[in-house]
């Protein structure tokens, strides 16, 4: 595979303006299976990033994606972490973040969305929305993350386009403006009318756009020489009758640029790109506790969103991934880990592309680097460089299905204890420490997760595991005003409470009905489902 390209943040040359200015830090969103991973590795070979693009269902012999670098990722053909490329193009930097579709890895994907300032959404012509992209785009909403769609597998059967995105809107509450039009869909699937620029992209043709005068040209009579004259009236109505885009609009999450292609065969993906430089925002201001911390400000800042293990199996590395709010990482530098208050060298920051990296002399806002990490860094940190601000986060859930982890060699109880930490601190499951020193409680969204914490435990550090079934169903942290009470409550409780990695307090339940009770019973306890990530300084 081919290297990134030297990445230590070039000076602005084409795009005028502050480094800050010239990144596009996006993540790219949708169902399982609509095209993410495939439209990622196409975005990178327009990027230069790789000279061959990679296929998720590789057969033997052909080249498997980038992103999908772990071998269970590759085995099932899905995304199980977050992955992070940086690549240069157009004048600008690029960071971006491809998210786990399957909603067992939903809390990885909504850390992730913290650390982003935009978003691609994919969405299967065939299948319209489906129930994941709506969860992923109320995440965005909360967050004000603007969204530009890529309608993906127009050469395949699909919904009308007026069908889509009346489907876009209805589900999603989002305005839609087509900026591209598709000839044909399915076989006659023949390119993309560009509404706005008023030219023509061939599929399968690497040359320049034409130039047309609309959509009465006479070339899409040779395009489309069945039922030219109905496209023409969608392209006209489409054109003509679309709301006009408003950037506006779009920097606040309201609208969504509309995009047709076929990221398989390479299609659509330089219009997607290029709208990413004309559209998508640089890198915008994050909301710390006591103030808001601007992107251009020279103090250098930033949060840990992710924790990573073993992207190294021979060096059982941990990589902390850090999103730059503002300022400029040097290497060799020293920061301030606002949580402890001490100082942290960064000696190796790295830039990712994939599994592969490089060191990051430079980082601006925007910029995601990797910060080794030895048991230091949490997420959900600050690290800045002295001031005491903590940016706000995105929560961790209570887990719906708890499993008590069975181990099959006990000499191994302290390996196991060690990886199951790192773990939870990666966040692939939640990891709770009964009070009654029973066997460790492991919390997930779904089975999917078991799967892959298995996989994991026994090729990464050799610890053959199974779960056993929880006498407990439900969790919830708990807090108080008064921590007479709360001490109380966890005495009188001792087999039903644990710890979590952070030390909180949590009461397990073995049904919703116990839980009610218990409430019920206890004022001025708080029972809580989300718990945020950040601590305040101290």
């Amino acid at each position: 595979m081919a290297k990134p390209r030297a990445m230590s943040a070039p000076t602005p040359t084409t795009q005028g303006g502050t480094p800050a200015s010239r990144r596009r830090t996006f993540a790219i969103i949708s169902h399982p299976d609509a095209g993410k991973t495939t439209l990622t590795e196409k975005l990178l070979l327009f990027g230069g990033a790789i000279q061959l693009a990679g296929e998720v269902r590789a057969k033997q012999g052909r080249r498997q994606t980038s992103s999908d670098w772990m071998a269970i990722e590759r085995q099932r053909g899905i995304s199980v972490v977050t992955s992070v490329m940086t690549f240069e193009y157009g004048g600008c930097v690029f960071n971006l973040l491809d998210t786990p579709g399957h909603e067992d890895f939903s809390e990885d994907t909504y850390r992730t969305l913290t650390a982003v300032d935009s978003a691609i959404m994919v969405i299967d012509g065939a299948k319209g929305v489906e129930d994941r992209t709506r969860k992923l785009v109320e995440v965005c909403r909360l967050r004000d993350i603007p969204i530009i769609t890529f309608v993906n597998k127009m050469d395949r059967e699909s919904r009308d386009p007026f069908d889509l995105m009346d489907d876009v809107e209805k589900a999603l509450a989002l305005d839609t403006v087509p900026m591209t039009w598709p000839i044909g869909v399915g076989r006659e699937f023949a390119g993309t009318y560009d509404l706005v620029h008023n030219h023509v992209r061939r599929i399968d043709r690497d040359e320049e756009p034409i130039k047309v005068n609309g959509p009465e040209a006479a070339i899409f009579d040779e395009m489309l020489p069945v039922g030219t004259e109905a496209w023409r009236e969608s392209a006209l109505l489409a054109k003509e009758g679309a709301k006009p885009f408003d950037l506006n609009a779009y920097r606040e999450g309201h609208m969504t640029p509309v995009y047709f292609g076929s990221a398989l065969r390479t299609f659509g993906v330089q219009d997607l790109i290029d709208a990413l430089i004309a559209y998508a925002p640089p890198p915008r201001a994050q909301v710390a506790e006591t103030r808001t911390v601007l992107a251009d400000e020279p103090k250098m800042s930033g949060f840990v969103f992710k924790i990573q293990a073993n992207m190294d199996p021979n060096h059982r590395d941990r990589i902390a991934f850090l999103r730059v709010c503002s300022g400029k990482l040097a290497r060799g530098m020293k920061a301030k880990l606002v949580r402890t208050g001490k100082p942290m060298p960064l000696n190796a920051p790295q830039f990712f592309f994939a599994k592969d990296r490089q060191l990051a002399e430079e980082a601006y806002a925007g910029d995601i680097v990797g910060i080794p990490n030895h048991g230091t860094l949490r997420i959900g940190d600050t690290l800045t460089d002295g001031e005491d601000i903590v940016f706000k986060g995105v929560p961790s859930f209570a887990p719906e299905q708890l499993r008590r982890v069975k181990l099959k060699d006990a000499m191994k109880a302290k390996k196991l204890r060690e990886a199951l930490q790192q773990m939870g601190e990666e966040g692939v499951v939640q990891l709770f420490i009964p009070h009654d020193g029973s066997p460790a409680i492991v919390g997930v969204v779904g089975a999917l997760q078991l799967d892959v914490l298995k996989e994991r435990l026994a090729a990464e550090y050799t610890l053959p595991v199974d779960f056993d079934p929880c006498q407990f169903s439900v969790c919830r942290w708990i807090t108080s005003d008064d921590p007479v009470k709360l001490n109380a409550f966890i005495e009188s409780h001792g087999s039903s409470m644990a710890r979590d990695l952070d030390g909180a307090p949590v009461y397990m339940a073995s049904s919703a009905f116990s839980l009610r009770y218990e409430e019920e019973r206890a004022p001025g306890i708080t029972f809580a489902d989300i718990k945020d990530y950040q601590r305040a300084a101290t």
